[in-house]
């Protein structure tokens, strides 16, 4: 039994389909999915042929140490804005051998947010390797924690495959 709604997990199944035909290879860097998005393509039999690797970087220390994001850029911006989103996207791609990435930073609650960063509020950043990282922010509030962490997992997916 899957921990995933089943539409979610269709949807990633067909993500890996297309992937494949594509041969391209998918990383991604969580943030406030802890894993989600990596735990929803390892439970598809047969994706380590197209889901290279994920990285969980929930502090701002393994936003640093994992992808390279510049330590001065989450203090001037916060580690929830566009630019870390980015500089996360691309980190994926430069620390693996993949040629897609999806990155997702955010405010996932119930605490934490501010009126400037709201709870809910969740940047996303995807990249594939010789164009331009894309970015676009979500506000899922009021939803609950475990709402917004999904609700990130499925507009992941949807970024991941305007990519290919």
């Amino acid at each position: 039994m899957s921990i995933f709604p089943k539409p979610l997990v269709q949807r990633a199944e067909l993500l890996l389909d297309d992937t494949r035909k594509a041969k391209l290879k998918i990383a991604v860097a969580e943030s406030c999915t802890g894993g989600l998005i990596s735990a929803l393509f390892t439970e598809i039999p047969g994706s380590s042929d197209v889901f290279e690797r994920g990285f969980i970087v929930y502090s701002n220390d393994a936003k640093r140490d994992m992808l390279g994001v510049p330590g001065d850029l989450i203090a001037d911006m916060g580690a929830v804005s566009e630019p870390v989103a980015r500089t996360m996207a691309e980190g994926a791609l430069n620390h693996s051998r993949a040629h897609l990435s999806v990155s997702v930073t955010g405010v996932a609650g119930p605490g934490g947010g501010t009126p400037m960063k709201p709870v809910g509020m969740v940047h996303f950043g995807a990249a594939r390797r010789g164009r331009n990282i894309t970015h676009e922010v979500h506000e899922f509030g009021p939803l609950e924690r475990e709402e917004i962490r999904m609700k990130s997992v499925e507009v992941a997916l949807i970024l991941l495959a305007s990519m290919i």
